[in-house]
């Protein structure tokens, strides 16, 4: 089961997480939108296409652009079309599904300079 945290608030938590470069995305349906608010803010990476990004809002505190999918990417990474992933200090525990499919085990999410635009 992989999971996204912060904050003491599970943000998000599935058994069908996709793993791209070292970042876990969720399947939107698996997201607790509530804690979730879409910004302006978004960046392009050269093979993804347009991320779009949320900051999250969870425990009476604020994570500007914490959490960004793609709405529409391109056609190599269709897989992860409107999948929301997380970083800026949001927790990301893959567990043992993580584990099976990439042989790693948790991780932080990705530090800055190494998300969406990678």
């Amino acid at each position: 089961m992989a999971r996204a945290m912060w904050n003491g608030v599970v943000l998000a938590e599935t058994d069908r997480p996709v793993l791209l470069e070292g970042n876990v995305y969720f399947p939107p349906e698996d997201v607790r939108r509530e804690y979730l608010a879409r910004t302006r803010a978004w960046s392009v990476c050269p093979w993804k296409g347009l991320a779009r990004y949320s900051t999250v809002r969870a425990g009476g505190q604020v994570n500007k652009n914490a959490a960004w999918y793609y709405p529409h990417p391109s056609p190599l990474a269709r897989k992860i079309k409107n999948h929301v992933a997380f970083w800026n200090g949001v927790q990301v525990d893959a567990g043992t599904v993580a584990q099976a499919r990439a042989g790693q085990g948790a991780w932080n999410a990705p530090e800055a300079g190494s998300g969406p635009e990678s």
